[in-house]
């Protein structure tokens, strides 16, 4: 978990509409399509290309939908799109929070709730995030929620957007599945330990009683022996140490610099990292691409 900081109160949410505004969804879609361009997504431009922005097929690829559904949202067709899918849209379009809320309305839904549940990523993180080709990195929660992984986070760490309910957060995963602790050194795994546990209980602090973080927390107290003992030494402030200590399932030992990027709006945390330039560590990145990922973290 990482160690939460007070963000914006979350912005008092109107009763949204109800109605599905076909016209108005597919006019926004086209405006937002046509205004990106590939290299605002990570996409390669590539020879020929005739589009002014991004093509139906490319957003649909960066929505996790078929060309087909995208196009027909565009051409005022097609069933009432649910928040699952609208919400993918908004990521893949890079929206930023105001334009994530008016596509909901647009398509007749509730706007998702802000803050520190909040789990829309900005456009600015993202933006930097599509321009990582070459590092691993990640976008986080305050509880340790991967959000978005490059390919050599996935490489690195394993696909770690894959889990659900409180096993998304890494913090948990580390008291309750003993195969998380395999990807990082067994020198620092008390000191992990400390650290997610006074991560976790700063949030549940800031975030209140009925949080996500609190619930995290109570579920672990009942679960994890070693959990409660931290827990009860009442440890606030341990924060991660720069440099990492991982261990690879192919590369083995990893010693990486870890630099982090807050999204000032809300409480994600983009990680990026690297490695020292001549080390042996960093010659081993440079192995990542060609390694499978394996069981994640």
């Amino acid at each position: 978990m990482t160690e939460p900081r007070a963000v914006p109160e979350p912005r008092t949410v109107t009763k949204a509409r109800t109605t599905l505004d076909r016209p108005g969804l597919a006019a926004f879609l086209r405006h937002r399509r046509e205004s990106l361009q590939p290299e605002d997504v990570g996409l390669p431009r590539g020879q020929r290309r005739r589009t002014s922005g991004l093509r139906r097929e490319e957003v649909a690829a960066l929505c996790h939908m078929s060309a087909d559904y995208y196009a027909r949202l565009e051409r005022e067709r097609g069933p009432r799109p649910s928040e699952q899918m609208i919400a993918s849209i908004a990521q893949g379009l890079h929206l930023s929070l105001d334009e994530r809320d008016h596509l909901f309305r647009l398509a007749g839904q509730s706007p998702p709730p802000r803050g520190a549940d909040s789990e829309h990523i900005s456009p600015g993180l993202l933006r930097i995030l599509d321009r990582l080709h070459d590092t691993p990195a990640e976008v986080v929660t305050e509880l340790g929620e991967t959000l978005r992984q490059t390919p050599l986070g996935t490489a690195l760490t394993g696909d770690l957007t894959g889990f659900s309910g409180p096993a998304r957060s890494l913090g948990y995963r580390w008291f309750t599945d003993p195969a998380t602790r395999r990807r990082y050194a067994p020198d620092d795994h008390a000191f992990l330990s400390r650290v997610f546990v006074s991560g976790l209980r700063g949030a549940a602090t800031l975030r209140g009683p009925g949080s996500r973080a609190a619930q995290y927390a109570d579920l672990l107290l009942a679960r994890s022996e070693e959990f409660r003992r931290v827990w009860d030494e009442h440890e606030i402030g341990v924060r991660p140490r720069e440099m990492k200590h991982f261990v690879h399932p192919e590369l083995g030992a990893l010693e990486l610099a870890c630099q982090t990027l807050l999204d000032p709006d809300q409480p994600h945390f983009l990680l990026v990292y690297t490695a020292v330039p001549g080390s042996e560590s960093h010659e081993k990145l440079q192995l990542l691409p060609a390694v499978g990922a394996g069981t994640p973290g």
